[in-house]
């Protein structure tokens, strides 16, 4: 083979690389966007570049296939479940207890499904890798919550804490196997 030949097949054989690690870089992205959900641009808004936040998001779903999620026992949902119903009946008379009480409720729940709950940050982290839907409104909760324990939050605001806390309990309360299991073996 001549140099020209050897320098032609060298050339198409870079081409052929770089396309395929493009075009793996874009089905990753696609795939965390479609997994993530809002939660991919808030995580590229977060941290300003696109791959810092694909990272950051591959690194939660690696964290969390490390903890041992499990299911609630028909037992603990039910107790669960009437410990919410109390939470939202005592909207009505106190409705700044009520929202810190589904606060609690909500780290409970998640703590007895075996999420860590110590920070809150790592735990919307840890939560929207199963639960991308609901945990933009967990966030929201959260902020209302902390206004809501300095005096600034109406009871509309409070109102509005009890339907984003609502949506995340729902999702964590479910009784079928959550796909971040850890594996056994």
């Amino acid at each position: 083979m001549n140099t020209t030949a050897i320098l032609l097949l060298v050339i198409i054989v870079a081409v052929i690389a770089v396309g395929a690690f493009l075009f793996w870089q874009w089905r990753r992205s696609a795939a965390l966007q479609q997994r993530f959900g809002p939660e991919y641009e808030r995580a590229v808004g977060e941290f300003g570049d696109q791959r810092k936040a694909e990272a950051e998001l591959a690194a939660r779903e690696k964290r969390v296939r490390t903890l041992d999620i499990r299911s609630l026992t028909p037992e603990e949902q039910a107790r669960f479940t009437e410990a919410w119903k109390k939470a939202q009946a005592r909207f009505v008379d106190e409705p700044s207890q009520a929202a810190a009480d589904a606060d609690i409720l909500v780290k409970k729940l998640m703590e007895t499904r075996g999420y860590p709950v110590g920070d809150f940050e790592q735990r919307a982290a840890d939560i929207s890798v199963a639960h991308p839907a609901v945990v933009s409104n967990y966030r929201a909760a959260r902020e209302i919550a902390l206004r809501n324990k300095t005096g600034k939050a109406t009871t509309e605001d409070i109102r509005q804490a009890m339907v984003h806390y609502r949506s995340l309990f729902e999702e964590l309360l479910e009784t079928a196997e959550p796909a971040t299991r850890k594996e056994e073996g």
